[in-house]
């Protein structure tokens, strides 16, 4: 089905299980310790062993040797693949470097070898033992601060491909020369890693020609394509399978080193093989947040009417590496006739970035938003009524494209209320009470909704009971739960009475976990597969679907009631369809949010916490209040992260990150913040899909760290703009009287 922007009335309107509150009917299996994860699975063909992976010692460089021979002959060990033997793999789609073989070294903690044995701790033991000589090249570029100048303009390839390398709009130069009042800032913000709690791991096993895996993989729908071609293998001879993914957060978008080794020393031995990387190897090996480095300036009149924003991001990756499409958001926001906005990019030789929750956006905000804190206080406006001034319903560097849906400036109104914005006192770092500055600070946030075509199958059993199957596969979000409400309230079933089958590269193709186009795109598929289940079931009575309601596992028309299963008597009835969204170049469509936060700085110390936070969200139809909700605390909880503590540091002369597991690496956690509420407004958006959903998972993360930033300002009259905001940034500008108060 091709969806062409009116929904209309349809039976999810009626929301008598769509919308409802119902906890994840996965969620005893998980926390029972029953769901199987990528490295659990023991529907495998027998005496699995286990690989584990050598990474590069250099970042840069050759590898003269590899001698295998003293692992070879540790206790239990039963070969080492060498990347000296195998020709190059590349990456597929998502990931441009290679991801095993040669001798060619591009970065840190690169995969060069793999030890199998018949134990965990045999292979781990026995990787110490290969021995690797190296050439090491000099010429690295690994600091992206001391390398701005360098850096060369590119497009938002991301976002929009076909767009202008600087997107402009008007004469920017001349309007903010001309303008009463502006800002001229620089925001930088770190490396950062997805950091989640599931590592890569994959099961790989060999049946005749046929490779069977088992791997934690967002989008399996992109590694069903990805794996064959870069194994060389037919796509209908490999079977993946992802029921349950302990987080991702972009990371697992794309295959990565583990299940190619995985698949690699399977056919080797000839028994499956299980790996999992370490932590030193998620950060160094896989992907990561780029950092980035933003010039923004905006001018505007006495009024705080904008008339000039600009907004130049740098950020660092490797050669045709992803871009950080952190001036998105901007193109986007506020209504000013004189615009710019571009992205530059250093060209390093770090491992590769790639995309992390909400890639663009969050680094983005982090700095646009600070820019418009700054400009209120400059304007003496309070920083919500500043944006409500310049809330636009149309796209403004596009003003011929209007936004969907937009409820930006009610996010903002509710927001202030139930936070009691009032409160806050506009003169900086004056409210303080046993040796704690307190303040209150504000950010927008907005992440688009992508549309993805997704198919999904659904069966009618004998037994009248549901079966929804797709490739979709859920990262802790809620991906089961509210396909079989969807599934639930089309065919007229108690949610009790469906069950949902998910990440499986035998099933259709779907949209995929990833973007925040999953819960929205994935349930409009089963929504149009349910739909063809309907008419297939009312013609078998000879009435149009039109005719008939499905309720109680009944159809009914007028006083006529048939039962489900009688119309499977005769054996399971399947169907399968899915949605397509033919391109609409006159209508934009994001999701908004209003983020609030209060936050306690230690007048002594300079330790910042959060008091409370808030957001208020605009996504169109919220499917389930619960699992929604879950999303943008994660999300906002990550913000926090941003704000306060995360960064993968840089050592610019060995070129890799040096706090490369959990204890050096610190993220924010849930009991970090006091207090967390989120409102949604639930719009329902007629013009998105059938469900009149759209995408919640990233929109948290969007403007909550910079909320937390202008809060931080707000307490302490300290303006830091080098994420994440640990106390030696500001501790000796904390305004004296506080601090002889501390004493």
């Amino acid at each position: 089905m091709k969806f062409h922007g009116d929904a209309g009335t349809n039976p999810i309107d009626k929301e008598t299980v769509v919308g409802k509150p119902i906890h994840r009917i996965d969620g005893l299996i998980k926390v029972t310790g029953s769901a199987t994860y990528a490295y659990e699975h023991r529907d495998i063909p027998p005496d699995a062993v286990y690989g584990w992976v050598v990474g590069s010692e250099i970042p840069k460089g050759t590898i003269k040797s590899l001698d295998k021979a003293k692992a070879l002959a540790m206790p239990g060990v039963l070969a080492v693949i060498s990347t000296l033997e195998v020709d190059t793999i590349a990456g597929g789609q998502w990931t441009q470097l290679p991801l095993f073989g040669g001798s060619h070294v591009r970065h840190y903690q690169q995969a060069i070898a793999m030890v199998i044995a018949e134990t965990f701790e045999q292979a781990r033991d026995a990787a110490f033992q290969v021995d690797v000589e190296y050439e090491l090249e000099f010429d690295g570029v690994y600091d992206l601060h001391g390398n701005v100048a360098s850096a060369v303009p590119v497009p938002d390839s991301i976002n929009f491909p076909d767009g202008p390398i600087l997107d402009t709009l008007g004469d920017f130069e001349k309007a903010f020369a001309a303008a009463p009042v502006k800002i001229d800032q620089q925001y930088t913000t770190p490396y950062q890693s997805h950091s989640m709690m599931e590592p890569h791991a994959t099961i790989a096993a060999w049946q005749g020609d046929t490779l069977l895996v088992w791997t934690s993989n967002q989008m399996i729908n992109w590694a069903r394509t990805d794996l064959p071609e870069v194994l060389s293998l037919p796509e209908d001879k490999v079977h993946i399978r992802a029921p349950f993914i302990g987080g991702g957060f972009g990371a697992k978008l794309g295959i990565h080193c583990d299940v190619i080794l995985a698949a690699l020393g399977a056919k080797e031995v000839n028994r499956p093989v299980k790996v999992a990387l370490q932590r030193p190897l998620i950060m160094n090996n896989t992907v990561h947040r780029p950092a980035t480095v933003a010039r923004v300036r905006l001018g505007s009149d006495e009024n705080g009417k904008l008339n000039a924003i600009s907004h130049i991001s740098t950020f660092g990756n490797v050669r045709k590496g992803m871009v950080e499409p952190s001036t998105s958001q901007t193109r986007l926001l506020y209504a000013a006739a004189n615009r710019e906005v571009g992205l530059r990019q250093l060209y390093h030789d770090l491992p590769e970035g790639s995309a992390m929750r909400a890639p663009g956006e969050a680094t983005g905000l982090m700095a646009l938003e600070v820019a418009m804190d700054e400009l209120a206080e400059a304007l003496q406006i309070d920083p919500v009524e500043l944006r409500l001034r310049n809330a636009s319903s149309t796209v403004p560097q596009e003003p011929d494209v209007r936004f969907t849906a937009c409820h930006l400036s009610e996010c903002l109104r509710k927001g202030a209320e139930e936070f009691d914005w009032k409160r806050r006192n506009s003169r900086p770092g004056e409210v303080w009470q046993d040796g704690w500055l307190s303040g209150m600070g504000v950010a927008v946030g907005i992440r688009d909704h992508q549309l993805t075509p997704s198919n999904a199958r659904i069966r009618l059993g004998v037994d009248g009971r549901i079966t929804v199957e797709c490739d979709m596969t859920d990262i802790g979000t809620g991906s089961y739960t509210i396909i079989a409400q969807t599934a639930a309230e089309m065919m007229g079933v108690g949610i009790e009475d469906v069950t949902v089958s998910l990440g499986d590269s035998t099933f259709p193709k779907s949209a995929g976990s990833g973007g925040q186009w999953g819960a929205g795109n994935v349930t409009a598929g089963v929504y149009v597969a349910c739909a063809s289940m309907r008419q297939l079931l009312a013609s078998k009575l000879g009435l149009n679907e039109s005719e008939v309601t499905f309720e109680n596992g009944k159809i009914i028309s007028g006083s006529r009631s048939t039962e489900l299963k009688e119309l499977a008597a005769e054996g399971e009835i399947v169907c399968e369809d899915g949605i397509e969204f033919p391109e609409d170049k006159t209508i934009h469509q994001s999701t908004f949010a209003g983020h609030f936060a209060e936050v306690a700085v230690n007048a002594y110390t300079g330790e910042t916490r959060v008091k409370r936070m808030l957001a208020v969200c605009d996504v169109g139809r919220v499917l389930n209040p619960i699992t929604a909700r879950s999303q943008v605390l994660g999300g906002m909880v990550m913000g926090v992260g941003g704000a306060l503590v995360e960064e993968m540091a840089v050592d610019p002369n060995r070129g890799f990150f040096v706090n490369h597991d959990l204890g050096g690496y610190e993220v924010a956690v849930n009991a970090d913040i006091q207090e967390q509420e989120v409102i949604f407004l639930n719009y329902p958006d007629s013009e998105t899909s059938p469900m009149k959903a759209k995408g919640v998972g990233e929109l948290g993360l969007c403007g909550a760290a910079a909320a937390v930033a202008n809060a931080i300002y707000n307490a302490t009259g300290v303006r830091v703009r080098d994420y994440p905001i640990t106390l030696e940034k500001h501790l000796l500008d904390l305004p004296k009287t506080a601090r002889n108060f501390a004493h």
